[in-house]
């Protein structure tokens, strides 16, 4: 069984920057393509940002601009790196690495824009 660990989550002021990670205990993430999701409260999850196992990486038009996914496969991790945060980005966020057969999910980690 593979385990994604999302850290980085906080408490952040409007116009703040936070560094999401989610580390696999497997290495996956460059095999597969992962994405960052978020879910805020009463609406559904939606993908924020994926990144493919040969690099290509996809954005929300939310978030195009400000928020930047990249992968250390030595450190089988992927980050998010997010930038200009607004009170509407507040949500959980969940890592997403997925391939042809499988598919795991962590277990989110929160983040709170508020002044």
């Amino acid at each position: 069984q593979v385990q994604l660990v999302e850290s980085g989550g906080g408490l952040v002021q409007p116009g703040g920057s936070l560094r999401l990670s989610c580390a696999a205990s497997r290495s996956i993430l460059s095999v597969g393509v992962t994405g960052w999701y978020r879910q805020a409260p009463g609406k559904q999850r939606e993908l924020v940002a994926s990144i493919t196992s040969g690099g290509s990486t996809n954005y929300a038009d939310s978030v195009k601009g400000r928020f930047t996914i990249s992968r250390d496969n030595a450190k089988n991790t992927v980050y998010l790196q997010m930038n200009s945060l607004k009170p509407e980005d507040t949500a959980v966020f969940y890592c997403n690495c997925k391939g042809r057969q499988w598919e795991f999910w962590g277990q989110g980690t929160q983040v709170t824009v508020s002044s």
